[in-house]
């Protein structure tokens, strides 16, 4: 590149030098930014500096002036500051659907939107190495496929695969395409999750996104348009455990009192609930009665135990006589 084209270049140079090296503890002085643009073929004026910083500052960029000692400009604001990025770090870090490969990429990436030192913070933090990830990459085109058809109000097709023995994901109902219209992605239990009514059953159904394969738009508009305008994505996630499905049943279930925080985190502040006796007290909640369900609630063990309806006490306490039979006919 000719000289004359770096010196059209310069104020572009200062803006980068600038947002990439400063912050507060290390401003640049004009005669460092003077001495970087030279290494760059750039000549320039100490006024021509000031005059560049004043028109970054009218442009939109935040540049200060630090008086102490090291003196120099600094960027002052940035559009995420250092906590909002190191969350965005932990997000992708804990991410089971996103693979080792892209958390390392997307988090280089979110360092780049820091400075040179604030971006040291972060990597302190990053540890990808040993998490449970997907090996599944095409979840990222799956995803921009999905809200392609959702944009679009079109119906999608795919082949829903599940896990073998042999740790292979192989395609259900022997390779058969589902047909649906995509409604909501949703994060629960650190994976991605399509909402999505399946015209042939009628109603709502989930589909782990990493476990699509082939997604195709096939043009037709959705359908389900009245049960999604209806739909409660937050109500939903309170009643699923895992996303594995069941029958939505009301229950009354009396908890110790020591387990009021769990409840809530559970089910939100606005769960019905009653004091019972001294040391427990009853919630009436709807979830979807599932093994999951039974899991989480054999997990609080004797301070936790479905009250009503009788129904669903027996059929929770044949699953757990199930299962220890299991145990007692293997020591036996």
């Amino acid at each position: 590149m000719s000289k004359s084209n770096n010196q059209k270049l310069k104020i572009l140079y200062v803006m980068r030098m600038l947002i990439e090296e400063t912050d507060e503890e290390h401003p640049l002085s004009v005669a460092e930014i003077i001495k970087r643009l030279d290494s760059n073929g750039i000549s320039a004026e100490r006024k021509s500096i000031y005059d560049d910083i004043e028109t970054l500052n009218l442009f939109g960029l935040d540049i200060l002036s630090r008086r102490s000692e090291p003196r120099g400009y600094y960027v002052a604001s940035r559009d995420f500051e250092l906590p909002e990025l190191k969350l965005l770090v932990d997000a992708v870090q804990s991410s089971k659907f996103i693979t080792e490969k892209k958390s390392r990429e997307l988090i280089r990436k979110i360092e780049g939107l820091a400075g040179r030192f604030e971006a040291r913070e972060l990597q302190n933090q990053v540890v990808v190495s040993n998490r449970i990830k997907t090996m599944n990459e095409s979840i990222y085109y799956n995803v921009d496929k999905i809200h392609s058809a959702i944009s679009s109000n079109s119906q999608i097709s795919f082949k829903y695969c599940e896990w073998t023995v042999e740790k292979r994901l192989e395609p259900k109902r022997g390779g058969a395409l589902y047909t649906v219209s995509p409604w909501v992605l949703t994060w629960d239990n650190e994976n991605y999750y399509l909402l999505a009514h399946d015209k042939e059953s009628g109603g709502i159904r989930h589909y782990r996104v990493d476990k699509m394969l082939g997604i195709t738009i096939i043009g037709e508009e959705r359908g389900g348009r009245e049960q999604f305008e209806k739909f409660d994505i937050a109500a939903f996630s309170k009643s699923t455990f895992g996303m594995f499905g069941g029958e939505e049943t009301e229950l009354e279930i009396l908890f110790s009192n020591s387990l009021i925080g769990v409840v809530i985190d559970r089910f939100g502040k606005e769960a019905a609930i009653r004091p019972h006796g001294a040391d427990t007290f009853a919630a009436r909640v709807k979830v979807n009665v599932s093994a999951q369900f039974y899991g989480w609630l054999a997990a609080l063990g004797p301070s936790a135990r479905i009250i009503a309806p009788q129904s669903e006490t027996l059929k929770y306490t044949e699953y757990m006589e199930e299962i220890l039979n299991l145990y007692n006919n293997n020591l036996t």
